[in-house]
């Protein structure tokens, strides 16, 4: 089933086609080290790291220790996670992270 995005147009396809033919990690440093600063991918990571142990049902305590991450950030990522496209989910699923697995 196709996904209908608030954002999607045709730049942001083009986009995420360039993404999708990138074939491995070194190529996605390459990209995205000139496409992103520093900083956002830093963020970026850290919110993927903070919905994977949301979905492990680490506290806020436990993640913002581990990860940095403020308590605004992983009360935001925890509104995706429940309310939002399932794009964290579907990411996390299949690099291997459910509920009850713990991969620390």
């Amino acid at each position: 089933m196709e996904h209908h995005s608030k954002i999607k147009d045709e730049y942001i396809d083009e986009l995420f086609e360039g993404i999708l033919k990138l074939k491995n990690i070194d190529d996605c440093y390459r990209f995205f080290e000139d496409v992103c600063t520093i900083k956002e991918i830093k963020s970026i990571s850290q919110r993927l790291q903070v919905a994977k142990l949301l979905k492990l049902e680490k506290t806020y305590n436990d993640i913002e220790e581990k990860t940095g991450a403020s308590t605004a950030t992983i009360s935001r990522v925890n509104r995706v996670l429940n309310y939002g496209a399932e794009g964290y989910d579907m990411v996390l699923d299949r690099l291997g992270y459910s509920k009850h697995k713990d991969k620390d």
